[in-house]
Order: structure tokens, then C-alpha cells, then sequence
């Protein structure tokens, strides 16, 4: 049965995209190799993402992991262009259990984060997988944002460095 994965690059302060949705702030990382990614790439079975997510994603640039992966990719979206390699679906549930079926036993990637909260909210969300980069953004999209607040405890799986990068895995309690 398919976990459902939120993995993610953080900066220090707790942003995953600076303003506008902007993703360049990563380009500028050379965090060299990483052992917790290389592992978890290989045992990803599906991609499920959201509308603005996948903007970025259809580029050359923007492919996703860099292209280092292939396999299905799910988009939660109602009003987004049809693009190669990627399946559109209008519901979160119908998308989830399509990435689930796609992924077996595998992860099922959660990509942004409006996305991973939707999936927390419904009960999905299995583990958080997060990259602190050494960066400060000071403004942008939270890695969780839920106005009126939300506690959501998480139970340590590993935490490790990779260069100047630290990797927290959790799983959802």
C-alpha cells in the first residue's frame, strides 16, 4: 500500500517558495549529494501536486526532481493546460487514489504545499520529508500554513546533514 510523502526544501526560516510563488531561490543551491534523496527518489511510485506546482514543473528548468525521476504525475487542478507526462484531475480524492494505485508500494510524492496540507487535512498525509536549506527568505509560501492554527505532531524517523543541508524525516502521529 502507497505512503503519501511531503518532500520538500525549506529555508532556515520556514519558507518553501519566496513571493510570487517563486522556486529560483533553489537554483541557487550546489548542497552536492545527498544520500537521504537519492534513496527516496527510488522508492517514489507517483507524484501528486497541485495547480501551482505545476506551473513550474512543465518547463525544461522545472521538471520534476530535476528530472532525475520519471513516472506518473498527478495534478490537483480544475483550470490548468493539459501538458505531456502530466495527468489532470479536478479532485483531490479521485487524484490520491490515482497516485496511490500508480505508486503500489511505493511513495506517493506530495509536492507543495497547499497540496500537503489538503492532504493532512484529509487524513492522507503518512510522513514529511524536509530539506533545510542554509537560507533566509524572509517571505513567501510557509513549508504548513493554516490560519487559526493548526498542531499536527510528528514522530522523528531520521534527521541527518548532507553537506550544509540537514534532511528531517517524520512521520505523521
Amino acid at each position: 500500500m502507497a505512503k503519501f510523502l511531503y518532500h520538500i526544501t525549506m529555508s532556515l526560516d520556514g519558507f518553501v517558495a519566496a513571493p510570487g510563488d517563486d522556486m529560483t531561490w533553489l537554483s541557487g543551491l550546489r548542497p552536492g549529494p545527498n544520500p537521504v534523496v537519492e534513496r527516496v527518489l527510488g522508492e517514489i511510485g507517483a507524484v501528486l501536486m497541485g495547480h501551482r506546482t505545476y506551473a513550474p514543473a512543465t518547463t525544461a528548468e522545472g521538471r520534476v526532481y530535476g528530472g532525475r525521476w520519471t513516472g506518473p504525475v498527478f495534478v490537483v487542478t480544475r483550470d490548468a493546460a493539459p501538458s505531456d507526462g502530466f495527468i489532470l484531475l479536478g479532485d483531490l480524492g479521485e487524484a490520491a487514489a490515482a497516485a496511490a494505485a500508480a505508486a503500489g508500494d511505493g511513495y506517493v510524492a506530495v509536492l507543495g504545499a497547499t497540496t500537503a496540507r489538503r492532504c493532512l487535512e484529509a487524513g492522507l498525509l503518512d510522513e514529511v520529508l524536509v530539506h533545510v536549506a542554509p537560507v533566509l527568505l524572509g517571505d513567501g509560501v510557509r513549508l504548513f500554513d493554516h490560519p487559526g492554527g493548526t498542531r499536527i505532531r510528528l514522530e522523528p524517523r531520521e534527521l541527518s546533514t548532507a553537506g550544509p543541508i540537514t534532511n528531517g524525516w517524520y512521520r505523521v502521529a
